[in-house]
């Protein structure tokens, strides 16, 4: 599946749903974002059940500082809706497909779980 765009207009929509959604904010004048988007294209044509989607933080500054991103590429990892995982730098593919085995593998109810006592 080739990559989705996302745009203040989209972003709620596309991440707030059931499954995995994996977020790369980059920049076109950022060289380590130009080396990571093969990696994350690869990625995404070998999973065609994760959306992987692409913030330009150019285009949507506003998206970036909703998230404080401060440093690019940073990836984000939503499932089902909640923040699992994000940290800045381009990763390598091994890493990325390591990442992506483990956002699979979380118990979204323990997830879930623990957000609630987090915010009691």
């Amino acid at each position: 599946m080739a990559t989705v765009e996302l745009t203040t207009a989209n972003f709620d929509q596309v991440t707030e749903g059931d499954g995995i959604v994996l977020v790369d904010f980059w920049a076109d004048w950022c060289g380590p974002c130009k080396r990571f988007a093969p990696v994350y294209e690869r990625s995404s044509d070998k999973h065609a059940d994760i959306t992987f989607g692409k913030v330009d933080t150019e285009a949507q500054q506003e998206l970036a500082a909703k998230f404080d991103i401060r440093s690019i590429p940073t990836i984000m990892a939503i499932r089902d809706g909640v923040i699992v995982f994000a940290q800045p730098g381009a990763l390598p593919e091994s890493a990325l497909e390591n990442l992506i085995e483990q956002v699979q593998a979380l118990d979204m109810d323990d997830v879930r779980k623990k957000l609630a006592e987090h915010k009691h």
